[in-house]
């Protein structure tokens, strides 16, 4: 599942590198710009497969996105750049909710796209990605979309754990990019801290997208190594 802003394109290099292995995947889509809403199910795979492990990939507040039951029955976990609490608590957390009140207010006006570009910049630092390939930069911005953009920044300023329905008896692996620009370094501690026995590969040098890194190969290998 994608986080704020994207959509299930993103995904693209893990479809070809699963499907190399003969692995089923399926991509969530929020529905933000011109794809419709959608949710995948664990009962079948893309191609009518069943059976095998049950992974389920997040990145940022797609954790937050999924829903319960299938959370609940994921059988291994892997958490891009993602938290449990999003906000810090008291004046740490003073900076993250100002810039998600501004950034409410820009999506009801005239500057949601700047706003929207302005995000999949610091999204992307380091790497000098061109925003408008990122998420639904490339696309025009509906009523609905808008909606669930507002609602999901809502969201972002709620999220105080992990949901209620996180397995967590099952193998995570968590990924922090060490310059990460929009998950604060108290959230990702509070993941760790949340989860003591997941598996950490810590990036130092990637920014909260997680470009410039050999992540898919080594995420694969990870899956290949689950008992």
């Amino acid at each position: 599942m994608h986080g704020w802003a994207g959509d299930r394109r993103g995904w693209d290099p893990w479809i070809a590198a699963f499907a190399a292995r003969g692995w089923s995947w399926q991509s969530g889509e929020r529905g933000y710009g011109q794809l419709p809403p959608a949710m995948p199910s664990w009962q079948l795979g893309e191609q009518g497969q069943s059976g095998g492990r049950r992974v389920l990939l997040v990145h940022s507040l797609g954790l937050h996105l999924v829903p319960p039951a299938l959370l609940a029955e994921a059988e291994a976990v892997v958490l891009l750049a993602s938290f449990g609490r999003f906000v810090p608590e008291a004046a740490a957390g003073r900076r993250q909710r100002q810039a998600l009140a501004a950034m409410a207010a820009q999506l009801r006006g005239e500057t949601a796209k700047t706003m929207l570009l302005n995000f999949y910049k610091m999204a992307a630092d380091p790497e000098p990605v061109d925003p408008t390939t990122m998420g639904i930069g490339d696309q025009p911005l509906a009523p609905a979309g808008l909606q669930r953009l507002g609602a999901d920044l809502k969201l972002l300023e709620l999220c105080t754990g992990l949901p209620a329905a996180f397995p967590s008896q099952v193998p995570t692996l968590i990924v922090e990019a060490g310059r990460d620009q929009i998950v604060a370094p108290q959230s990702q501690q509070l993941l760790r801290q949340a989860l003591p026995a997941a598996d950490l590969l810590r990036l130092g040098q990637s920014g909260h997208c997680l470009y410039g890194t050999p992540l898919v190969p080594m995420l694969l290998s990870w899956i290949e190594g689950l008992k």
